[in-house]
């Protein structure tokens, strides 16, 4: 039996569509090798898929420009030209704007400044003004920020200090006291325990009284 024919319109189920492109694109590859190979012919294919993912084949390797260039000459058309046209004007704009913006540095710089005008140096001399105004308003806005915050650890360091003093002496006097108590002549034991543990002293002739 022969391979039934399919109907050429677009697949509507994604995924059939995905696997259908993957083989349809392999094997237009694969011919443009075999006719590349087999006639000794020039070949360049170049597919976008949907996602925007780009499959290109050429042979010989990096001569697409070469083959575009026969098939201009041959055919008489250009392909992209409009799109040629206003990338090429757009690169010139931006060369332009970029050279024009390099003069600007220079006379920022003070230099190339001899072929301006009168107005032009007014113009140049108002701009920098008010760029050194902007950089001063801003060097003491920082200043006053590093001052602020300078202040601030200062105030916590002498906190920090004032506490490692009032800790220390209290160590200080905790260990002196604790000194006292132990040491030769550094005061009663018995004076220091509570009313109901002291020792009562015993008095003479209590058990002749009794």
């Amino acid at each position: 039996m022969g391979r039934g024919k399919i109907e050429i319109r677009r697949i509507e189920n994604s995924n059939n569509r995905q696997v259908t492109y993957s083989k349809r694109r392999n094997g237009l590859i694969k011919k443009a090798k075999e006719i590349a190979v087999l006639c000794d012919a020039k070949v360049s294919v170049v597919i976008l898929g949907s996602s925007g993912k780009m499959h290109d084949f050429c042979c010989p390797p990096n001569s697409l420009v070469n083959i575009l260039d026969q098939y201009h000459t041959q055919s008489g058309k250009r392909l992209w030209e409009a799109r040629h046209e206003s990338l090429s004007g757009e690169v010139d704009r931006m060369k332009k704007e970029n050279d024009n913006l390099q003069i600007k540095l220079r006379h920022l710089k003070g230099q190339d400044i001899a072929s301006l005008n009168y107005r032009e140096l007014m113009i140049l001399e108002d701009g920098l003004e008010n760029g050194l105004t902007c950089i001063r308003n801003q060097k003491d806005e920082l200043m006053k920020t590093y001052r602020r915050n300078q202040k601030l650890l200062e105030e916590e360091n002498r906190e920090l200090h004032f506490h490692l003093q009032q800790r220390d002496a209290v160590m200080a006097e905790s260990m002196r006291m604790a000194g006292a108590g132990s040491g030769e002549g550094g005061g009663d034991y018995n004076s220091q325990l509570p009313f109901a543990f002291r020792v009562q002293p015993i008095q003479p002739n209590m058990q002749e009284r009794i």
